[in-house]
């Protein structure tokens, strides 16, 4: 197949049937009916559509924005004439994805400090909506940023969605050809930064030997457990106090765990998580959710610490810390 038929998406109306006037009662509830029948199409693939939005931006807060937008596509779409719900729905929220990415990348710009995605359980649903967890993880999604908006979302409908070819260029409108080479530059892109990470429970292992040590500041075992080109991520945003530059190394990151460890970790609760398909731990006090903390494991050890504090991303995993 040489080329996609380009279908965009209607733009958006809003349809609020308290304000609709009909003469008769049928037709009232003929509407209902109708307004019923689109949220149950709807309901049935939030969950994706949820899924798709996230990994495009990063941000859980966005991609529950984009999807309320989707919703509000179909509600005032003209649902006789759409014969696949699902791909209709999809469409339009990956577009919605790729206009609201352009957008972001310039905030992202001037972000204070390392920038990093912001937390999701999947504690329930480890894939988030999707066939693989492919595209998931902080660190893969940290990566992400690097593609373009068109092919990050290419990649994103391929490697975690399994779309095929010839949907994915109708939905980013463009040939199957160029669909092809856009998930190709972007495993391209990805395989270039990407190591090997460690299973699940080695992953978790890790972090918790890295918790322990960290909370009594034990340099030798900090040392031991991180490989010699470690990182450390800080993500405050500005908003809270933390390194506005990564801290790169073992040694230096070690003695940065320990140089905070007497008053960091004093009257903190630690509660076990799996966000973003990886192991962590969210940090509390006093009941509020302050920090999620979690590693990147590799075949020598931590590859990445990442602490990720800006308080306007820990909405989510703040209520399940509460509950």
């Amino acid at each position: 197949m040489s080329g996609c038929r380009h279908n965009p998406a209607p733009g958006p109306v809003r349809v609020d049937k308290d304000s609709q006037r009909f003469s008769t009662d049928g037709q009232d509830q003929n509407m209902d009916a109708n307004l019923d029948d689109a949220l149950a199409a709807f309901q049935a693939v939030r969950g994706r559509l949820f899924g798709i939005a996230y990994r495009m931006l990063g941000s859980a807060s966005e991609a529950e924005d984009i999807v309320q937008d989707a919703w509000v596509r179909w509600q005032g779409t003209d649902r006789t004439v759409v014969q696949d719900p699902p791909a209709f729905l999809a469409t339009a929220t990956t577009r919605l994805a790729i206009n609201a990415l352009q957008s972001a990348r310039a905030k992202r710009e001037t972000y204070i400090g390392p920038w990093l995605p912001e937390p999701v359980d999947t504690s329930d649903d480890p894939t988030l909506g999707a066939e693989r967890a492919e595209a998931l993880g902080f660190a893969v999604l940290v990566m992400l940023e690097r593609l373009t908006p068109t092919e990050r979302a290419a990649y994103v409908l391929r490697e975690a969605f399994a779309y095929p070819y010839e949907q994915i260029c109708e939905i980013v409108q463009v040939s199957e050809a160029a669909a092809r080479q856009l998930v190709s530059r972007a495993r391209k892109h990805l395989v270039d930064g990407r190591r090997r990470e460690v299973p699940l429970a080695e992953q978790r292992r890790l972090l918790t030997a890295f918790l322990a040590a960290a909370k009594t500041g034990d340099l030798d075992e900090l040392e031991h457990l991180l490989s010699e080109d470690v990182v450390s991520y800080s993500d405050g945003g500005g908003v809270v106090r933390a390194s506005k530059f990564p801290v790169f190394g073992r040694e230096r990151v070690a003695k940065f765990i320990r140089a905070f460890r007497s008053h960091f970790w004093e009257g903190v609760d630690v509660t076990e998580s799996d966000t973003n398909g990886q192991a962590s731990v969210l940090l509390s006090k006093d009941g509020t959710t302050f920090a999620v903390l979690t590693v990147v494991a590799g075949d020598v050890g931590i590859e990445q610490v990442l602490w990720m504090m800006n308080p306007h991303k820990l909405g989510a995993v703040g209520l399940r810390a509460a509950g």
